[in-house]
């Protein structure tokens, strides 16, 4: 069945597309299927793995690649199989899974783990198993299976909404799983887009304490409004891992740099603490001492984005909570320079591409 629509969208053709360099085409979206939901995009976040994809720094890349997985718009057309009632219509959104084997023999996706399944297909640069190819939201309209598209609830406004689907829930769950809340002493690594939802969602949580972590105070102010208590200067406070030692039951780190403190991080965390690394470096982390681990049964750990319903949690909460994402609205036309800009870390704190000609219909 043919669409009176066009798949087009700003594709990346090789690692210079980076640096602005990405080319709007036409492209062959996955094949139909009656499970799948067709989205005319009106929103979509820029996202740190969205440059890590276009110059392969995770792996060589599937070229032309059109990235993009904080998507938002309204569903265009619905298969006869899809899932949670949606309808021609309703705004939706997708974060940066698509797909998995969804088999009932499957560890992962009979447990409700759908984000750590083998057979991942994410938003853009996946291979679904028929062999076509997933694309993301730099684009006109995006392509998704049914299980991993959500309603977006009415309080929360679209430009919000978009940079909560991989963003958000990339801090949410660790914080979630490791028990966040009243009680909980929580410290945040890192003060981007990533890091900044952490500090909203601890507060919107109840942790009774939110250290903020980042290498230097300039970012402080705003750390504080958005929930920390507390700020941690790496390179200006002297001495800070002894003088905050034993302080945080959980650190979320969201650092995408290698050239951590790892071992003085460490030593924030209380007996029992949990670090959880969800920033994903390209190259290794630094190492340190076990018995950073063995003298307070410290864990060290990592997230993946999160489950369909960890999403619908997370919207739930954002709604009834107000959290607001600290964004700033790019139109989609200037997307090459919106990479570069993002590249640069000038957003505050996270960019959302807006499709004018679709936002505005």
């Amino acid at each position: 069945m043919s669409t009176d629509y066009k798949f087009q969208g700003w594709l990346g053709k090789d690692k210079d597309s980076v640096k602005g360099k990405m080319q709007w085409e036409e492209y062959e979206p996955k094949t139909w299927k009656e499970t799948d939901v067709d989205i005319k995009i009106t929103h979509c976040g820029i996202c740190g793995s969205d440059l890590h994809t276009l110059r392969s720094g995770w792996g060589p890349t599937l070229y032309p690649c059109c990235v993009g997985h904080e998507i938002v718009g309204t569903a265009v057309r619905v298969g006869k199989r899809v899932e949670k009632g949606i309808k021609v219509g309703d705004r939706v959104g997708v974060g940066a899974q698509s797909s998995s084997c969804l088999k009932p023999d499957c560890e992962e996706c009979s447990n409700g783990l759908e984000n750590y399944c083998t057979r991942v297909v994410g938003t853009y640069n996946g291979q679904y198993p028929d062999g076509s190819k997933s694309y993301g939201g730099y684009a006109d309209y995006c392509r998704a299976p049914s299980h991993f598209v959500l309603k977006i609830p009415d309080a929360i406004p679209s430009d919000e909404a978009a940079p909560m689907l991989c963003g958000g829930i990339t801090v949410f769950a660790p914080l979630k799983k490791n028990g966040a809340g009243p009680g909980k002493k929580v410290g945040i690594v890192g003060i981007g887009g990533l890091g900044h939802f952490g500090l909203l969602y601890a507060k919107a949580l109840g942790c009774d304490e939110i250290t903020a972590i980042s290498r230097n105070s300039h970012k402080k102010q705003d750390a504080m409004k958005m929930g920390a208590t507390k700020f941690i200067a790496t390179d200006e406070d002297k001495d800070w891992a002894a003088a905050h030692a034993r302080s945080l039951d959980l650190i979320v780190s969201t650092v995408s740099s290698p050239k951590m403190p790892l071992q003085e991080y460490l030593q924030l965390l209380r007996t029992n603490g949990t670090f959880s690394q969800v920033g994903a470096p390209e190259d290794p982390i630094p190492s340190f001492h076990a018995f950073a681990l063995i003298e307070k049964g410290v864990k060290i750990g990592g997230s993946s984005v999160g489950t369909p319903d960890e999403i619908q949690e997370m919207l739930e909460l954002s709604a009834k909570k107000g959290v607001k994402p600290w964004i700033q609205k790019r139109p989609m036309k200037e997307a090459n320079q919106a990479v570069v800009d993002m590249g640069a870390g000038k957003a505050r704190y996270r960019y959302c591409l807006v499709n004018e000609a679709h936002a505005s219909a």
